[in-house]
């Protein structure tokens, strides 16, 4: 089943687009720059990958590329919509209701229900979710059935599932995972991987991920290596090697 628009997605060919954005740190005396200048485009229906060594500028890449930080300079469009200028209340209103985020530690508020934990977003922005639409998102990502349990009743893969159905509920313009199998064994690892790929096939679903495993890059579209706060190289239909 296609997702359902709740919040009037903006449709566009290019999903995020960034334009010479900087962001840097003081550091005593210093200025550390965690991203330089970089210009980027990721298209809509895309599954691309961000490697790069620890510190190389991965994670503020995530933040700045989401909303979750401003850069220092440059120009940030996701969905269409430009980041520059909105105020924390508006830019905290749009992350919510446009862009989903996975994270390794799941992120699930443990007295909440499966289905509570998903409709988390939907219920912040004040709207009342079809309970259609939640029975298709826990089918498609294999949780049927397990809406009435907590977290503390699930295992690490299933965590995982409840954590990437909550990031697709509001049918968001791009879904930002941060080391999205880091904390899972092999096995768990490759079925989550495999559920983003669905996603992004069947669903049409914008999906950047952010990680230092091979396996979990090779199933993404395009891999950009990064580096210094610049990406130096890119792979289109890697392979683990």
């Amino acid at each position: 089943m296609p997702p359902v628009s709740l919040l009037s997605p903006h449709h566009t060919d290019t999903a995020v687009h960034l334009e010479k954005v900087s962001k840097t740190y003081p550091d005593g005396p210093n200025t550390v720059i965690a991203l330089d200048a970089v210009t980027l485009s990721i298209e809509t229906g895309s599954f691309t990958a961000i490697m790069g060594p620890s510190g190389s500028g991965k994670s503020t890449f995530l933040n700045t590329a989401s909303g979750l930080d401003l850069p220092s300079s440059g120009r940030i469009v996701v969905g269409g919509v430009d980041l520059s200028g909105m105020s924390p209340d508006a830019l905290t209103r749009f992350r919510r209701e446009h862009v989903g985020f996975v994270f390794q530690g799941y992120n699930l508020i443990s007295h909440l229900s499966v289905a509570e934990n998903i409709q988390l977003p939907v219920t912040l922005a004040g709207i009342r979710l079809d309970q259609q639409r939640l029975h298709a998102i826990l089918a498609s990502v294999g949780l049927t059935g397990l809406a009435d349990r907590l977290p503390g009743e699930l295992s690490g893969g299933q965590a995982q599932r409840v954590a990437i159905a909550r990031a697709l509920i509001t049918s968001p313009d791009v879904v930002f995972a941060d080391e999205p199998t880091g904390a899972l064994d092999a096995a768990t690892a490759d079925q989550i991987l495999h559920l983003f790929r669905t996603t992004v096939q069947d669903l049409g679903q914008t999906l950047v991920i952010v990680t230092h495993d091979p396996r979990a890059a090779a199933f993404a579209d395009r891999v950009l290596f990064l580096a210094d706060g610049r990406f130096r190289s890119e792979l289109h239909a890697p392979s683990v090697e």
